[in-house]
């Protein structure tokens, strides 16, 4: 049986073990993406727009399943949730992703059959990158390892980032896999194979010289002996999560970072500055606990960038606090010079939409608090760095790097804590989308975890070091500032949603042209 005669079914099934085969934590075999999507398009070829919403659905949990296949361990073993509850919740949340896939796939299947397949070859990766968006801000967003991520390894496949974001790799792929679908599906003349040839060689030849021009520009400027560096060292401490604030475990879990920091210190010297991970003070800061950390840093010249949780009073009458993820920033003087509370909290997780009526998910914040957001004012500064903040989750949105880099920031520092998600594919997919954040943005990404994966990224989006999973790590690097505002950042970043309005657009005509067209053949003196 040849692939046009599967099943529509199983032709999704098929573009979601390919897209499997493609990512971080499956295959990795990156060039699948090139055709991963073809059994997809080949599904919605003479079905009804019912069947092309099932096959979109049915490829939609065919991808989303075993990419978020982590929550149940989030849930279920760091959330305090029964099983049956946390493989309910990864089972609605895939659902509710693949709805995306179902709206692309209705919408596809009306663009190839309404216009000519050059405009479909431009119309369908602008619907499914237009898609891809606003699933990133639609209910707070959950942009997830979205395609172009998967491409994190490959630098050159990448530069157009700093023009497009990621969004950008993202239409490169839909457009090549739309590209092979229409050359090879259906017969059509020479003139118009030429056309849809000539379109992909313009596209494709001209990101190639765009990326090839640029990697060596910006490969140039970081070697240049005049680039402003900065030595930087990163500390992974390896923390249980399950004893992390366990009071007995606090001094344990400080003892650890310090020892770490100060075996970096007598390898290299002191660097300028040493990064620690999300929360990786278990306790506020303000105490007697803090009286380790200022010996570290005193009569150094070196600051202490870390987590840790925060918290302010703000009615003493009424008892009323907020509290804050945040990034604190220790200056040699013992004194915090900075903070950056979390601005992007994540639902459900380190706060409770609608608590009052969900009372019985109140044990996934048991453990971290009922934080309140911040925002994005100045970077933190220490000497020659201005470090722009990412707190775990927040470096999922392109947004926030953006206005960082537009705040003044000229190095970005992630700060995570993905022992939450053991040993799945999941702290894979979150330094596969710091990368892209580098490379938007043209600044170096330091990723301090507390189980892994810690790198040092540079502004081409090459992982120059980078650590194991579970396995205390520390190292130091020079690492190069970056004063520049890319095209992404000043205003490239419109790319995505004018794609939205592209793609939604083209899909709302070709239904008007389908159901016109479908008029003027039943009303045809033939059929009558």
């Amino acid at each position: 049986m040849t692939l046009s005669r599967c099943s529509p079914i199983l032709l999704s099934f098929l573009t979601g073990l390919g897209l499997w085969l493609s990512f971080p934590g499956g295959g990795e075999i990156w060039p699948l993406l090139s055709i991963a999507l073809i059994p997809l398009l080949m599904a919605l070829g003479g079905g009804s727009c019912r069947m092309a919403a099932i096959v979109g659905l049915t490829a939609g949990l065919a991808h989303f399943l075993p990419l978020l296949y982590w929550i149940v361990i989030v849930l279920g073993k760091y959330g305090g949730l029964a099983w049956f509850i946390s493989l309910q919740a990864l089972l609605l949340l895939a659902l509710y992703m693949s709805l995306y896939f179902a709206l692309f796939a209705v919408l596809a299947r009306t663009i190839l059959r309404a216009f000519p397949a050059a405009v479909a070859l431009l119309l369908l990766p602008s619907l499914w990158v237009g898609i891809d968006w606003l699933r990133g801000v639609l209910f707070t967003g959950f942009p997830w390892m979205d395609l172009g991520y998967a491409l994190y390894q490959t630098p050159a496949l990448i530069q157009i980032a700093d023009l497009v974001g990621h969004h950008g790799v993202t239409f490169l792929i839909v457009f090549c896999n739309t590209l092979l679908f229409l050359l090879f599906k259906a017969r059509r003349g020479i003139v118009e194979n030429l056309l849809l040839c000539c379109l992909g060689l313009c596209l494709f030849v001209g990101t190639g010289l765009y990326s090839s021009l640029r990697f060596a520009d910006i490969s140039g400027r970081i070697s240049a002996a005049e680039a402003v560096r900065v030595n930087i060292g990163i500390v992974q401490g390896n923390i249980d999560q399950s004893i992390k604030w366990s009071p007995a475990q606090q001094k344990i879990t400080v003892d650890t970072y310090l020892a770490l920091t100060r075996s970096l210190m007598q390898a290299s010297g002191s660097p300028s500055l040493a990064v620690w991970p999300e929360t990786a003070l278990p306790f506020y800061p303000g105490n007697d606990q803090m009286g380790p950390l200022k010996n570290l840093v005193a009569g150094q010249d070196m600051a202490l960038l870390t987590g840790a949780p925060w918290y302010e009073i703000i009615d003493r009458q009424n008892k009323k606090v907020k509290f804050y993820n945040s990034a604190l920033l220790l200056e040699p003087d013992g004194y915090f010079a900075g903070k950056y509370f979390k601005t992007h909290l994540v639902p459900f997780g380190e706060y409770v939409p609608l608590k009052k009526l969900l009372p019985f998910l109140a044990p996934l914040v048991e453990a971290v608090g009922d934080f309140s957001s911040g925002t994005i004012d100045r970077p933190l500064v220490w000497k020659q760095a201005k470090t722009g903040i990412l707190i775990c989750y927040e470096s999922v949105f392109p947004e926030l790097s953006r206005q960082w880099v537009q705040a003044g920031a000229n190095l970005l520092v992630n700060l995570t804590n993905d022992a939450w998600y053991g040993r799945s594919s999941a702290p894979y997919h979150s330094l596969a989308m710091s990368v892209l954040r580098a490379v938007e943005t043209r600044r170096s990404l330091i990723r301090s975890a507390n189980t892994g994966i810690s790198a040092f990224v540079s502004p081409l989006g090459v992982i120059e070091a980078r650590s194991g999973l579970f396995e205390p790590w520390a190292a130091a690097r020079e690492v190069v500032l970056a004063e520049e505002e890319t095209i992404w950042v000043r205003f490239g970043f419109l790319f995505a949603p004018l794609c939205l309005i592209a793609g939604l657009g083209g899909g709302i005509a070709a239904v008007f042209l389908v159901r016109r067209r479908e008029r003027e053949i039943f009303h045809h003196p033939l059929v009558n």
